[in-house]
């Protein structure tokens, strides 16, 4: 990954929320709880699911940054929504939530140099995962479920 592309990613990180706040704007509160015609997350769901998502994997980067070949274990996303009932809270705090894991993560990433981004570990799940790889899931992660959002929200 050259230093184009991993600005171009750290930018597309940090407009994450903005995305996922746009998409809400969108569809409108009295969608949040419709559910897509797969039966698949609401956007109150996917909230949820994304300030979830957005503390493990900052915890992710930071192990990776701080620990030899961290083994990085995968989670059972489903089983997060059913046992903290992803349906029936609030979005309001796991949208903060999200918001200051990517705000404070976006200052790590900034200050990382070369070495830091060729730091690997393994996913348990999925093997080799380093760095680099770390940015470009996540890099898109908000945007893909702002788009999910948009699909709940239409009933899709």
């Amino acid at each position: 990954m050259d230093a184009q592309e991993r600005t171009a990613l750290i930018a597309a990180y940090e407009a994450g929320p903005a995305e996922v706040d746009k998409a809400l704007t969108d569809i409108g509160r009295e969608a949040f709880d419709r559910r897509p015609a797969d039966g698949s997350w609401s956007a109150r769901e996917i909230v949820h699911h994304l300030a979830d998502s957005e503390m493990r994997s900052a915890i992710r980067l930071r192990r990776l940054l701080t620990e030899d070949n961290p083994v990085i274990l995968g989670y059972d996303e489903a089983g997060y929504a059913s046992a903290f009932r992803y349906a029936d809270r609030a979005m309001e705090p796991a949208l903060a939530a999200f918001r200051a894991s990517r705000s404070t993560t976006s200052q790590i990433l900034h200050q990382l140099d070369d070495a830091a981004f060729a730091r690997t570990g393994t996913h348990s799940e999925s093997g080799s995962y380093g760095v680099e790889h770390w940015l470009r899931i996540y890099a898109t992660h908000a945007h893909e479920h702002a788009d999910q959002i948009r699909r709940a929200g239409a009933g899709e």
